[in-house]
């Protein structure tokens, strides 16, 4: 990464930017349609609604054109409960095999570390291999699979989980 991309948090439009950049992936390449592009945007719309940066993290990265490059966040709402939850963990296209998934994932468990949080997990499903090479370098391990999922029903879930 050539130090061109800025991170940090809210901006106005970044819901919309993050479901467009989720939908340019997920789309063609996993066949992923209305139902999970609805199940985001309400999820995001939710998270950041009731969003406490003392307990929850949102990174967005853009590149100097100001377009969305990245996003992972960290939702603390039942940390305590069921850990904290990994989600919107996306890098562009352009930006993939730069550093910039490691350097929003290194960040995501800097703030974990820093709130004392010993607990998080994650979601996702088979095939995404780079991602999984990352999630495991940082400490997540696969603890559970299922058939079933709630964004298309046909690549199944997993669950990675990780402890301090």
């Amino acid at each position: 990464m050539n130090g061109e991309v800025t991170i940090d948090g809210y901006r106005p439009g970044v819901l919309a930017q993050s479901i467009a950049l989720h939908m340019t992936y997920y789309a063609p390449v996993w066949n992923f349609g209305l139902a999970f592009e609805t199940l985001l945007a309400r999820e995001m719309g939710e998270f950041l609604d009731r969003w406490n940066p003392s307990r929850d993290l949102f990174l967005a990265a853009y590149d100097p054109g100001g377009d969305l490059v990245g996003t992972i966040t960290i939702d603390g709402l039942d940390a305590d409960r069921h850990g904290a939850h990994l989600r919107w963990f996306i890098v562009s296209d352009a930006m993939r095999g730069t550093g910039l998934g490691s350097k929003l994932m290194a960040a995501a468990v800097a703030f974990l570390e820093k709130n004392g949080c010993r607990r998080c997990y994650l979601t996702t499903f088979k095939g995404l291999d780079a991602a999984r090479a990352l999630y495991e370098r940082h400490g997540f391990l696969l603890t559970d699979e299922e058939d079933a999922d709630p964004w298309s029903g046909s690549v199944g879930l997993q669950r990675f989980d990780r402890s301090a």
